[in-house]
């Protein structure tokens, strides 16, 4: 039986990578975002792929979509909670509200509105069960400066992460997080330019095609097993001790 992963943020950067990768693995794939042009782009050719345009932070249309992806495929496997945004750097003194609302409209009330409808579908579905994974971030566990809205968020994560976790056990669905480490995605050269405009030497990268093998790793497991957390990043990234 083809398995089927829904992917937010899958328009771009490590969404993309993600989409590209379990296509090529034969799974059938559910691509979100807010943008359908994009997600079409993305999707172009594959008869597995189904795109649908959403806004992670709107209830309601949370809830349709998922209601049109388990109609689709008959069942969802895996979520892939990756829809995510880095407001503008501040300190904190200086962030506006409506970032830190932002981020956690999107960040974090977004990837609990999908993993709450993922976990509908699961616990309803036959065979019960199934898998979410959240993407977590280097971020929950040691900041960049000037990142209060989005650093919180990420630490709001892993407590989502946990509670998800204690949640599916009666009903065979696992979750686990991913923290990711500058991938190259546009989102991390953005902030690379930013930091070598104020004279900072640039963080090393990773092929963003690295995060998809190891989103695919976790997802491929036997449901009797999961990876809780796992972090993947470059090598010479500065992590321990950065800060």
């Amino acid at each position: 039986m083809t398995r089927t992963i829904v992917i937010t943020g899958a328009g771009s950067g490590i969404g993309k990578a993600c989409v590209d990768l379990f296509l090529a693995e034969g799974w059938s794939v559910a691509l979100i975002g807010r943008r359908i042009d994009r997600l079409e782009t993305v999707a172009a050719g594959h008869e597995r792929a189904f795109c649908v345009a959403c806004d992670v932070s709107d209830e309601a249309q949370v809830a349709g979509v998922f209601d049109a992806i388990a109609s689709r495929f008959n069942r969802i496997d895996t979520l892939f909670n990756n829809a995510g945004l880095f407001t503008p750097g501040a300190s904190i003194d200086e962030v506006r509200l409506a970032d830190w609302q932002t981020s956690i409209d999107v960040n974090l009330t977004g990837s609990f509105l999908c993993a709450r409808a993922a976990f509908r579908v699961m616990r309803a579905q036959v065979p019960q069960g199934g898998r979410i994974i959240n993407n977590g971030s280097i971020s929950a566990h040691s900041p960049r400066p000037n990142s209060a809205p989005y650093t919180a968020t990420k630490h709001a994560i892993t407590g989502l992460t946990k509670s998800i976790s204690l949640d599916g056990r009666p009903f065979n669905i696992a979750c686990g997080q991913i923290d990711i480490g500058n991938a190259r995605t546009e989102m991390v050269e953005n902030l690379s330019k930013s930091a070598q405009a104020v004279g900072n030497t640039p963080e090393a990268t990773m092929d963003v095609n690295d995060v998809a093998r190891s989103v695919l790793h976790m997802a491929q497991l036997p449901p009797g097993s999961n990876v809780l957390f796992m972090t993947v990043m470059a090598t010479n990234m500065q992590f321990v001790g950065r800060g």
